[in-house]
């Protein structure tokens, strides 16, 4: 685990199997053999080393006669399931009335379809584990939560061609990633736009930008690097990083006009 509050929560989950396993009188490989899970699972989720899913917990909690206080955990273990910068991102997005991206190098992760969530994360160096991997993408589709949400936030996404072009993952990945993005345009809450590789002015050379406007009216910025991954709150970076969207915005193709180029890419690219 990267953070030491996402592992506090695990060994306790784990001790808790562990002892009313134990006062239940089954060893570990019982245990597995009454939830579906194999001895392994149940020996690092009592560590603290795996997640526990949730039907894991019901099951176990079931087989162990716990009485609900095992299921009750699943919450907790729900928000240990993510990395923390996931988490605090997740929780910001969660907040916000009104959200922009600009995404220079691939498919924004809130417009993302798992599978090609899932390439993004099997091509990182060094690799990740399938754990890990698995860890990520669960934590990526959490987010698409904030798409229903009540009342609807005002999401609008800025893409540079290129991330339409590029097949991550194989040509099939990709149509299917152009084909949600089709999708997602028609909500009435989301607007898509489409930064054509010929724009011989572009505001957007410093990389990718997010920025979440509060229900209190404050607004945070968001920029993830090569190894970095920062919040950005100091107003005066902030108005920075508005005005660049606002000129970003200006400079791309308007909604209606991306969504015929996204149809279009499909035609020639898939």
């Amino acid at each position: 685990m990267e953070d030491e509050e996402a592992t506090a929560v695990l060994k306790a989950v784990g001790r808790q199997i562990k002892a009313w396993r134990e006062s239940a009188g089954l060893r570990q490989s019982e245990l597995g053999a009454a939830v579906g899970y194999s001895e392994e699972m149940v020996s690092s989720v009592e560590r603290g080393r795996r997640v526990p899913k949730p039907d894991f917990l019901d099951k176990a909690d079931k087989a162990l006669g716990a009485g609900g206080k095992l299921a009750t955990m699943k919450e907790d273990v729900e928000k240990a399931r993510y990395p923390k910068k996931v988490r605090d991102l997740k929780q910001l997005e969660d907040e916000a009335v009104e959200m922009g991206a600009y995404a220079s190098h691939h498919i924004h992760g809130l417009l993302q379809t798992p599978q090609y969530a899932r390439e993004l994360y099997v091509m990182r160096r060094p690799a990740y584990s399938e754990e890990e991997i698995d860890r990520y993408v669960t934590a990526r589709v959490a987010r698409k939560a904030v798409f229903e949400r009540t009342p609807l936030p005002l999401l609008t996404f800025v893409q540079e061609e290129v991330t339409l072009r590029r097949p991550l993952g194989g040509r099939m990945i990709l149509r299917r990633q152009l084909e949600h993005l089709l999708e997602m345009s028609k909500l009435r809450h989301v607007e898509i736009q489409v930064m054509p590789n010929d724009r011989e002015d572009h505001a957007g050379m410093g990389g990718s930008l997010q920025l979440l406007k509060l229900q209190d009216g404050k607004t945070l910025g968001h920029s993830e690097g090569q190894l970095t991954n920062r919040l950005i709150s100091d107003p005066r970076e902030v108005q920075i990083l508005e005005m660049r969207y606002g000129m970003i915005r200006a400079q791309a193709l308007t909604p209606r006009e991306s969504l015929a180029f996204i149809e279009k890419v499909m035609g020639e690219e898939t």
